[in-house]
């Protein structure tokens, strides 16, 4: 069973940049696809971004956050990460990270493991 902790979330101001990082405790990490989701409160877990298992195959983004957000891996190091630039206020959610999906998708049901999330909060 595949185990995942995301770190690197935080506070940050409107046009700064996280990156979250997951790493993943399989040692098959490296076969599986991954994605990252986000739930801000109140509304449904939204699928960001999801790569496929050696990372040349990137799912196209979620609209809400093209051109600022870039999934990668590192399957050396058995982790994946979320870079996310010019953030707003809107991208306040807690983040997720997900792995074991039978293919590249950003639905949620398609995901056996998950982190247990870290908080990014972009403030105006």
């Amino acid at each position: 069973q595949v185990q995942l902790v995301e770190s690197g979330g935080g506070s940050v101001q409107a046009g700064g940049s996280l990156r979250l990082s997951c790493a993943a405790s399989d040692n098959t990490y490296s076969s599986k696809y991954m994605g990252w989701f986000r739930q801000a409160p109140g509304k449904k877990r939204e699928g960001v971004a999801a790569i496929d298992s050696d990372g040349s195959t990137i799912y196209p983004y979620t609209d809400s956050v093209k051109d600022r957000f870039t999934i990668s891996k590192d399957n050396a190091k058995n982790t994946l990460y979320l870079q996310m630039n010019s953030l707003k206020p809107e991208d306040t959610a807690m983040y997720y990270c997900a792995a074991d999906a039978r293919w590249l998708s950003l639905s949620e049901y398609e995901y056996n493991y998950w982190g247990q999330g870290t908080q990014v909060t972009v403030s105006s």
